[in-house]
């Protein structure tokens, strides 16, 4: 089974070498390396699809006619001529010019398909032609010459995203991390029609919503036409060859979205998704003053008094989205956290916004999830078709405390914290179906999990007798002294052989210790299996009825009972493996065991490393087991009825009368409070101790850097004087 992660790190690390090695930097690297991934997959694509047109051609004469362009259409793949298939670039002649071929290549599929018409990176002669050669063979690995799905399109999110990480590509604005893309998908849930996106960098809002639709089992290509307009034609060229990549099609164009509007789609789109740059502060009064898509009285926010320029542009992208919406039209975007709370003629705006009773929710995001900026944000929804009971409410989440931290500088959602937010919206919609579903995935996945705990138990048990009888025999070999170390030099008093005795002793100690150890571990093991199995029988004859609030709380329960014993379990595991570890190591290092015929080196070695694998998967299978189970509490304890409640800290449902109290402001700190604090556990402390871990890594390389620069200067200041 292919491991797309692995794929993808190991693609990235191999790229990236390539660039470090040569004159390139990364924002000259980015596109052509984009590129050939585009074209790896384009060559994919054709050959399959080629093959099953070749099934269906008729003949004549023992012949098939060859195969035009027109055999392609509607079949989510490009044409692609000879010279712009990947094979025919990989088998160029020796002392060809690799650069000019794929310049060729990419020229060649934009004459054949209008979307790509002047998009393809055409910079390839600048390209050292060893480092053209070597990532041409990168992009042609078996994974990828055979690789089905939609793993090109993972692969180009992952170089996308990567990209942003390093800086390439105008700061890495044309990029929004998958964390809030998803978000906004999941909470407007783009399924049909037209979507727009007016600020639409790489298409990554188009990319999702094609994921969310196909996800459904439905066609999103057949069901929906994106319209995309970005100002950057780098941008504009990135988001159209994602769409390709994925098997979308849209219409992509370039156009600055303050003065360029899409007059025809004004009022026609079902949803509006986007991530505008915030706080512009250059957008001419003007040549927007009469633009129909500010619908409210007040129109501009603000001009500053030495620019004559709009003050801050966010409440202009505010009333566009808004704009743009059909009658039951929903939009989800990003916007700089300070403009919930802005004030003057942004407030003014903000008002009338709340009174068209539009506004549906509001999310808070903490920091570090945008790559090149390190500020809060926040997610607005909006929902022109919000049925009677929602019509005066506004839900407030605040989830600057829900994350997941992926270096010291970046923050994203793990997958089940994405979903349980999305659940929220769920209960506030009285979508309670969904809600019990989502729990019953969770407990299934518990149970799943809890289900490979006894193998890997069992199979930790082999190495770790082996070792232990390895290190008894060894002990009993020993004697009383040690003669091997007789000739020790005398330490601080002590003579060689008094040296040899305390290890000796203290090798011995840790073997009583490891032996002790594992009679406790067996006995938890033998203990928590017996009553696991039965539960899991339970729960097997149970699973069907699992779908209520009352069912689900019953089997959470149950569960319960197992998680004290599964950490002490883990516990035990872990001080086994560490006293193993320990005798083995004092026997080797402190008492010679490698010189002596009893010691079976290669054997220990053997049984030490299936024990460290074995006590990985061992523990891997306790934590994803508690993991899972802690996603159920999490939501039961909230949401103990299944139905929304509001929850401190956490979330809250507001009326237009309350906002009004709290001078219009959409800011859900204001209105949910405080989270009390939940009881620590091992796994929130280690946690807690990978963040700190984090921060110092990162603190000392910029230490270094800062070490490196100041005797920099002082060298600088030495040649000067």
């Amino acid at each position: 089974m292919l491991n797309i992660s692995q794929l993808e790190s190991s693609l990235w690390e191999a790229a990236d070498q390539l660039r470090a090695n040569s004159k390139l930097n990364a924002n000259e690297y980015s596109m052509p390396v984009l590129g050939l991934i585009f074209l790896r997959h384009a060559t994919n694509r054709f050959n399959a699809v080629k093959a099953e047109i070749e099934k269906g051609l008729s003949s004549r004469g023992g012949k098939k006619r060859p195969i035009t362009i027109d055999d392609f259409k509607g079949k989510s793949a490009i044409f692609l001529p000879v010279e712009a298939q990947y094979d025919r670039i990989l088998n160029l002649a020796e002392n060809a010019d690799i650069g000019k071929a794929i310049n060729a290549a990419m020229k060649a599929i934009e004459d054949e398909t209008k979307m790509l018409e002047g998009v393809l990176p055409k910079e390839y002669t600048s390209f050292e032609q060893d480092l053209l050669y070597n990532l041409v063979r990168i992009f042609d690995r078996e994974e990828l010459r055979t690789a089905t799905g939609d793993v090109f399109g993972r692969i180009y999110e992952y170089f996308l995203n990567k990209f942003a990480m390093s800086g390439a590509q105008e700061g890495g604005e044309f990029f929004t991390p998958p964390s809030l893309v998803r978000t906004i998908v999941n909470m407007i849930e783009p399924d049909r029609g037209n979507v727009l996106d007016p600020a639409c960098g790489s298409a990554g809002m188009f990319v999702q919503t094609g994921h969310f639709v196909e996800n459904r089992g439905e066609d999103a290509a057949a069901k929906i036409t994106f319209y995309g307009q970005e100002k950057s034609d780098t941008n504009t060229r990135l988001a159209r060859m994602n769409l390709a990549v994925h098997g979308l099609e849209g219409i992509i164009r370039q156009g600055n979205t303050f003065y360029d509007r899409w007059e025809e789609l004004l009022g026609q789109c079902d949803f509006v998704m986007s991530n505008p740059p915030f706080n512009v502060d250059g957008v001419s009064p003007e040549k927007v003053k009469t633009d129909s898509r500010l619908f409210t009285e007040k129109k501009i926010p603000g001009i500053a008094a030495k620019t004559k320029a709009v003050s801050n542009a966010n409440y202009l992208w505010i009333q566009y989205f808004y704009s743009y919406l059909n009658e039951r039209g929903r939009a989800g975007f990003v916007m700089a956290s300070s403009a919930s709370d802005a004030g003057h003629g942004e407030k003014e705006i903000r008002e009338e916004l709340i009174a068209t009773q539009a506004v549906d929710m509001i999310i808070s995001i903490g920091t570090n999830f945008f790559y090149t900026k390190s500020l809060p944000c926040t997610l607005w929804f909006f929902d022109k078709g919000k049925p009677a009971e929602r019509q005066d409410k506004v839900l407030m989440i605040d989830a600057r405390n829900v994350y997941r931290v992926v270096t010291r500088k970046i923050r994203d959602f793990s997958e089940e914290q994405l979903q349980n937010i999305t659940a929220i919206a769920w209960l506030y919609r009285g979508q309670q179906e969904r809600y019990l579903g989502l729990v019953g995935d969770y407990l299934n996945k518990t149970h799943q999990e809890a289900g490979t705990i006894a193998g890997v138990l069992t199979q930790l048990e082999s190495p770790l007798v082996k070792l232990t009888q390895m290190l008894q025999t060894f002990s009993d070999s020993l004697g009383a002294s040690l003669p091997l170390l007789k000739d020790l030099p005398e330490v601080e008093g002590l003579v060689a052989e008094d040296i040899a005795n305390q290890n000796i002793e203290t090798f011995r100690a840790t073997l009583s210790e490891l032996e002790a150890g594992i009679q406790e571990f067996t006995a938890a093991r033998v203990g928590l299996i017996g009553e696991l199995q039965v539960h899991l029988a339970w729960f097997a004859s149970q699973a069907e009825s699992l779908s209520t609030n009352e069912a689900q709380k019953e089997c959470a329960a149950r569960f319960a009972q197992f998680i004290p014993q599964l950490k002490t379990l883990q516990k035990h595991i872990n001080e086994v493996h560490k006293l193993a570890s320990r005798a083995v190591e004092l026997a080797e290092k402190k008492l010679e065991a490698r010189k002596q015929d009893v010691w079976d080196g290669k054997e220990v070695k053997k049984q030490r490393d299936a024990l460290d694998i074995l006590r990985d998967e061992a523990i891997f299978a306790i934590k994803s087991t508690l993991y899972v189970k802690a996603q159920v509490t999490w939501l039961q304890s909230r949401f103990p009825e299944a139905v929304f409640v509001d929850v401190s800290g956490l979330c809250k449902v507001v009326t237009r009368d309350e906002i009004t109290q709290q001078d219009s402001s959409l800011t859900p700190g204001r209105y949910v409070g405080v989270t009390a604090l939940d009881g620590e556990d091992e796994e929130d402390f280690e946690e807690r101790m990978r963040e700190i871990h984090l921060e110092l890594a990162s603190l000392n390389e910029e230490a270094v850097e800062l070490a490196a620069s100041i005797a920099a200067n002082f060298e600088e200041l030495t040649i000067i004087g």
